[in-house]
């Protein structure tokens, strides 16, 4: 199943004209009005080399239609050399305020003394995304994330896309509001979801500007013994309109199982039953069964 590109397919939303947002957006992309279109994308690329190759030999596969990198990460080298040999991959910025890890932890892009709200008392981002939301001024916040994109690029990135990493960019109204800047300033899309987060009042969306009718991520309380159940039934479940299915992968190796000690959720096994899912026969068929359309 060809993949389209959806940060390309999105860009041709924007110029659209206002007369047309009464159309779907399948309608918009060209399908017909009932398509389930969806973007079968993975987060976290450059936290770690296990993380990347999982991930890159996904997005070779088709298994995936996009990614996303957290350029403040020790692995992100890796990427961009990835992404310099292959500029068709789908390929966003996972922008980055927090550092979740144990004992594997990273700070900010832009220089320490420039985002002081952002970092704790070590000089790393928080592990949660709670002191982002409390204490982040956003002239930081807006400084750190345009100095993630300005990396990217100087690394030979063009990134097709903006998400926020564990959604710390969704956690109050000046910061998403910074999100949503930014993206407008580089012209790229960006995650946008219906409705409002939690501790959000206020989404500053342009008439242009593309939203997701669905997002769907494996939680906690899925049983391990019935991920591959949980994804085939999102699958079965789709709706006709824009879905998003977010996947982590990586490999169950002693890099990952050491990046992710005492971090079941999103760590390295989990990462495993992701890729394991997402590259099996069987998700294709469900894919092609359901008539789901990537994107």
């Amino acid at each position: 199943m060809q993949a389209l590109n959806w940060s390309a397919a999105l860009m041709l939303l924007f110029a659209s004209s206002l007369a047309a947002q009464s159309r779907s957006v399948a309608e918009r992309l060209g399908y017909p009005a009932e398509t389930k279109l969806l973007i079968l994308h993975a987060d976290d690329l450059g936290v770690a080399h296990s993380v990347n190759v999982a991930s890159f030999d996904a997005l070779d596969k088709g298994a995936i239609s996009s990614a996303s990198i957290m350029i403040p990460t020790p692995w992100v080298g890796e990427v961009a050399a990835y992404a310099r040999t292959h500029p068709n991959a789908d390929l966003g910025l996972h922008l980055t305020l927090t550092s979740e890890w144990q004992t594997y932890r990273w700070g900010s892009v832009e220089s320490k003394d420039k985002v002081q709200s952002l970092l704790d008392s070590a000089g790393t981002f928080p592990s949660e995304t709670a002191p982002v939301t409390a204490k982040a001024k956003s002239v930081e916040a807006e400084r750190e994330v345009r100095a993630q994109v300005e990396r990217a690029l100087a690394l030979g990135i063009h990134p097709t896309h903006l998400d926020s990493h564990m959604g710390a960019l969704f956690t109050s109204n000046d910061l998403i509001a910074t999100y949503i800047k930014v993206a407008h300033h580089y012209r790229l899309p960006f995650l946008a979801i219906r409705g409002n987060p939690p501790g959000v009042t206020t989404v500053p969306l342009s008439p242009n500007d593309v939203v997701l009718d669905n997002v769907i991520v494996a939680s906690p309380d899925v049983p391990r013994d019935h991920w591959k159940e949980f994804y085939l039934n999102a699958i079965a479940n789709l709706k006709p309109g824009l879905n998003e299915i977010i996947v982590h992968l990586g490999y169950d190796d002693a890099e990952l199982q050491a990046v992710t000690v005492n971090h079941e959720p999103y760590g390295s096994a989990w990462r495993q039953r992701d890729y394991d899912v997402v590259t099996s026969p069987e998700f294709k068929k469900a894919l092609e069964d359901n008539h789901v359309v990537l994107v």
